[in-house]
């Protein structure tokens, strides 16, 4: 009698714990995918990015150093490193180029008239509102998950199975503020 007592008590505390891994391993996979969505509205915006600089060239030509901090924030995104807090890092600096940029469409009207930078320009606003969705879906997935690793009694499952927190996606000081732009 005592064996299947002791039998019975195993078997279920093997399934909570099964039923624990299974769950933290699904939030996880949300952690992940979640941020696979946002690397791919990232690379989007970037893939962007030399179409409106060619397009704003011919404009604003002597607008040398605007069109350089796009080029130069962009070839810093390409090749940052893949934590949240990098590619945070690398998001902020291309936003407040692009910011720069397309306030100068405000001192060039041929260029706001321009069809071409028009599209562009909306193209990529898209792209900032899937980015804007894709970091909130992120951040709502690592809020779960973190919280499921550390909730009773899957703080023990998590920590046995080393499931450890995740990074949020935060914009930095120096990107909550609005960009200077001098003519």
């Amino acid at each position: 009698m005592n064996l299947v007592i002791v039998v019975v008590v195993v078997a279920v505390i093997a399934l909570i714990v099964g039923g624990i891994y299974n769950q933290l391993v699904r939030r996880r996979n949300e952690v992940d995918n979640a941020w696979s969505q946002i690397d791919v509205q990232l690379k989007r915006r970037l893939d962007l990015i030399p179409n409106l600089v060619e397009t704003v060239k011919g404009y604003a030509a002597h607008e040398k150093t605007a069109l350089e901090a796009v080029i130069s924030a962009r070839n810093s995104a390409m090749s940052t490193g893949a934590s949240p807090h990098e590619q945070a890092a690398a998001d902020n600096a291309v936003s407040s180029a692009l910011r720069q940029l397309f306030a100068l469409s405000e001192a060039y009207p041929d260029l706001k008239a321009n069809q071409g930078f028009v599209s562009l320009q909306d193209e990529l606003s898209n792209t900032e509102s899937r980015i804007a969705y894709a970091r909130q879906f992120y951040g709502d997935a690592v809020e779960t998950y973190n919280t499921a690793i550390q909730k009773f009694p899957a703080v023990f499952v998590a920590s046995v199975f080393k499931f450890s927190e995740r990074e949020f996606f935060a914009a930095e000081e120096a990107a909550r503020s609005v960009p200077e732009v001098k003519f």
